[in-house]
């Protein structure tokens, strides 16, 4: 008689019931993982914009005041006294992922040579998770993050 080496059909079955319990039980805990990543990168991103801005601004890049435009989607790096009147030409966009909104300021504008921001306050981000990034800019267009 020979032995018969394999997988029973209730092994098999068994196997991939298992596998899929995983599988659903990860996902879960996989969409929050991202939708942090987002909120992170999101965060970063604008921070970067503004440090880029103000370094625009004190090197009087253009002969211009440079300055940040915050809006639902996008984070525009723009060149101009105002959003309204910019050179279109020269604005830089960060996008924003629909998993996260932004709220606060509306638009900061950088001196030229001092790089001191006309406005102060708080620049909000907060993902379909509800986890929060608070970008605080002073004064002195210090960024705290």
């Amino acid at each position: 008689m020979k032995d018969h080496l394999g997988f029973s059909l209730i092994e098999l079955l068994l196997s991939v019931v298992i596998i899929g319990m995983l599988s659903g039980l990860s996902l879960p805990v996989y969409e929050s993982f991202a939708r942090r990543n987002d909120l992170d990168v999101a965060t970063l991103s604008v921070v970067n914009a503004i440090r880029r801005s103000e370094t625009y601004a004190r090197a009087v890049q253009g002969d211009s005041i440079w300055g940040i435009r915050f809006q639902s989607s996008a984070v525009i790096l723009f060149k101009g006294a105002t959003y309204a009147s910019r050179d279109a030409n020269f604005d830089e966009s960060i996008d924003v992922p629909d998993s996260v909104t932004v709220s606060g300021l509306s638009e900061v504008q950088f001196a030229k040579l001092t790089a001191a921001p006309n406005t102060t306050g708080t620049v909000t981000f907060t993902s379909t998770t509800n986890d929060t990034r608070t970008l605080t800019l002073n004064a002195k267009g210090m960024v705290d993050y």
